[in-house]
């Protein structure tokens, strides 16, 4: 395989979509995948001409009468003309003061500065950016959630990542919520384990990101903003409990790093877990789920327990759901299947035995033990354990493996696996000696304790596993 664009890595300039209307933005020398690609300028000091050609209509409208197929290739963004005097005259209407560091105000995006609600504008009187308006926007309780669980953006964690200079600074006073994000990453909407509420402690960290202009008014104004198109929440109590999560998936193309778990009653056992921390390397994820599964479940079905010697009513039925969420918690620590952890590209010695999570795997494949938990009642199909359920798919991924370094005992999947055919066929499944490579890049196929042990044994006696 060729890495393309590799000769533009480093250096300044535009990456173009080449799918669509050619949406545009600045590069910084990043790589790039193959659906975009980047224009750079000969000489740096003409940056703000070609970003202002290349972000224009004109320039959609002259690409597309040449080549009007979905998909671009990289050769046409250069072959419309360039009337470098007009764009120069453009440009220096347009940035007087050069072109702007990078800025958003996205959540989604890298450079994010990680406040809940301050924000970085384009001053269109003075051409530079400036701190803007305080937001009210749906995100801002989705960022607070995020902080409060410990959670950190990557302009954060970088200290070397360009960024305009307002954005900067928002980013270095986000400091100032650090004393108030939990410890572990996990938080309880009720009460337990001698913690006060997700919600009150969600109105800490958004009382002190508003100051002065918080109020129940601004409360209401927040919880209008999470869903324009349903009636808001009553509360911040009610919005954490049935929207958060849905939202919070939607928001983050259903990859999340916030994770909701619950018994499945809306009076039982809710908690927020980061799910960054859940997948802590060294052993800190399985420390983190233990946590959860005794620590703090054990507290609340200590309360409850307590609760049906005073009569209290429902506290039996909220006792039988948290004892179940148990028994799933405990599964997943097992790691039997469905409740396993499968890594395609890792051999078969290297698949994690229990919950051994590794973060650099993604969401998508560590998220799975805990969807195909399964509660008793209450829970949402197809979401097991979760609050509701994340669009996530395991099936066969494009392209193919090459036959390089894919023994069938280390990868039998690569050598035909029957990856649509039933949850038995798809477990501890081993290639046969007549078996041919196909490559297929099937994720949803599970392997058991045993199979995983002894192939752990083989690699440590030094067998090749071919």
């Amino acid at each position: 395989a060729s890495i393309q664009g590799a000769d533009a890595w480093g250096s300044p300039g535009v990456l173009v979509s080449l799918i669509g209307s050619l949406p545009v933005t600045c590069y910084i020398g990043a790589p790039f995948d193959m659906n975009s690609g980047v224009v750079v300028a000969k000489n740096l000091a003409d940056s703000r001409q070609l970003w202002s050609f290349l972000s224009s209509d004109h320039y959609n409208q002259l690409v597309g009468l040449i080549d009007q197929q979905l998909k671009l290739t990289t050769a046409t963004l250069l072959k419309v003309p360039f009337d470098f005097d007009h764009w120069t005259k453009i440009a220096a209407e347009r940035y007087p003061n050069g072109l702007p560091e990078p800025y958003s105000d996205d959540p989604t995006q890298w450079i994010f500065h990680g406040d809940p609600c301050r924000s970085v504008i384009w001053d269109e009187r003075n051409r530079i950016t400036a701190c803007g308006p305080t937001r009210f926007d749906h995100t801002v309780l989705q960022v607070a959630v995020a902080r409060l669980l410990g959670y950190r953006w990557p302009a954060e964690l970088d200290a070397g990542m360009r960024l305009a200079p307002e954005q900067q600074a928002i980013l270095e006073a986000c400091t100032v919520y650090d004393d108030l994000a939990d410890a572990d990453g996990i938080i309880c909407l009720s009460p337990v384990q001698r913690e006060i509420s997700a919600a009150d402690r969600l109105r800490s960290v958004l009382t002190r990101a508003y100051g002065d202009e918080w109020s129940a008014a601004s409360e209401r104004r927040l919880l209008a903003a999470t869903n324009v198109n349903a009636s808001p929440p009553r509360s911040l109590e009610a919005w954490l409990r049935d929207r958060f999560f849905a939202e919070h998936c939607k928001l983050f193309h259903h990859r999340p790093f916030i994770w909701h778990i619950w018994d499945g009653r809306k009076d039982g056992f809710h908690a927020l877990v980061n799910y960054h921390r859940l997948a802590g390397p060294n052993g800190e994820g399985r420390r983190i789920l233990e946590s959860l599964a005794y620590a703090y479940l054990n507290d609340w079905i200590h309360r409850q327990r307590a609760e049906r010697q005073a009569g209290t009513p429902g506290s039996e039925a909220r006792i039988e759901h948290a004892l179940d969420l148990q028994q799933q918690l405990e599964r997943i620590l097992d790691g039997e299947p469905p409740c396993d952890i499968f890594v395609r590209w890792k051999p078969l010695h290297a698949q994690a035995i229990g919950w051994e999570p590794d973060l650099d795997d993604g969401v998508r494949l560590n998220i799975r033990p805990f969807m195909r938990a399964e509660l008793r009642k209450g829970g949402r199909a197809g979401a097991g354990i979760l609050r509701s359920k994340p669009n996530v798919k395991w099936g066969k991924d494009r392209g193919k493996e090459p036959e390089e370094a894919r023994p069938p005992g280390e990868f039998p999947w690569f050598w035909g696996c029957p990856g649509q055919g039933s949850e038995a066929a798809r477990t501890d499944f081993e290639a046969a000696e007549d078996m041919r490579l196909d490559g297929q890049r099937w994720n949803d196929l599970h392997y058991t304790r045993a199979v995983k042990e002894a192939a752990r044994e083989r690699h440590t006696r030094g067998e090749s596993g071919s």
